[in-house]
């Protein structure tokens, strides 16, 4: 694959995983994350370089993604795997819960698209978002996220034709519930990990793997017919009706 890669949100389930999956497969790698600490931690592991930042910071992005770049003499790939979990009806949801959802699983994504844009305009290269089935399959309780995520696909799209003439790659993979310590307040109660496991089609939650082998796959440069892509990584939970299990 080689190449120079940054990845945000890197300390959480999936941007670990796939920072894993690009040990000894890319040339330089540069993690960003809030917690210094774990971010410093999982770059010795992956002998990566390590950006903390707050990414609702644009200012702080628009750093981390310069100094990354002049540091590992250039950039070929952005990935953007922040994001949070809020699961309440609209009704019950406070202005300030709404406002952080969308901080996070919109403003800061947008912020690091603009960063990378600018960061990989004159070269080419990938950027890949995350979404949610949810943004694309109403489910209950999700109205916030589902909001935010479902403007994180139409971001892809926009974004994807405005740089195609650049070089510039933008993809979305659209998880269904995966097994993260984000989803594990979810997960903990048995009968809900039972049914959100009835809720997808291959009849499981999903893994870390399945997500970042999408991302990691949408990167590479072998996929450079590819942009502006949706591409559920679900089990199925977005397009399929599950049959009832005997």
């Amino acid at each position: 694959m080689n190449g120079k890669y940054l990845v945000f949100g890197a300390t959480g389930g999936i941007g670990g995983e796939v920072c894993r999956q690009f040990i000894g497969r890319v040339e330089a790698l540069g993690l960003s994350g809030r917690d210094k600490g774990k971010l410093q931690d999982l770059a010795a592991k992956t002998s990566s370089r390590c950006y903390p930042a707050d990414a609702d910071d644009w200012e702080a992005v628009d750093a981390v993604v310069k100094q990354a770049k002049g540091e590992m003499n250039g950039l070929d790939g952005v990935a953007i795997c922040i994001g949070s979990i809020l699961l309440k009806s609209a009704h019950l949801t406070k202005r300030d819960e709404f406002e952080a959802v969308m901080s996070t699983n919109l403003t800061a994504p947008f912020g690091i698209v603009r960063a990378a844009a600018k960061a990989m305009v004159s070269t080419g290269g990938s950027i890949v978002l995350v979404s949610s089935a949810a943004a694309q399959k109403g489910l209950s309780n999700h109205e916030a996220i589902a909001a935010a995520k479902a403007g994180i696909e139409g971001l892809t799209r926009s974004a994807a034709a405005t740089y195609a003439s650049r070089g510039i790659r933008v993809n979305c993979v659209a998880p269904g519930l995966v097994e993260t310590s984000l989803s594990q307040p979810i997960l903990q109660n048995p009968a809900a990990r039972e049914a959100s496991q009835r809720m997808h089609p291959l009849g499981r939650l999903g893994k870390v793997e399945d997500v970042a082998n999408a991302i990691v796959w949408l990167m590479s440069p072998a996929q450079s017919w590819i942009t502006g892509q949706v591409i559920g990584v679900d089990g199925g939970l977005a397009k399929c009706l599950p049959k009832g299990r005997a």
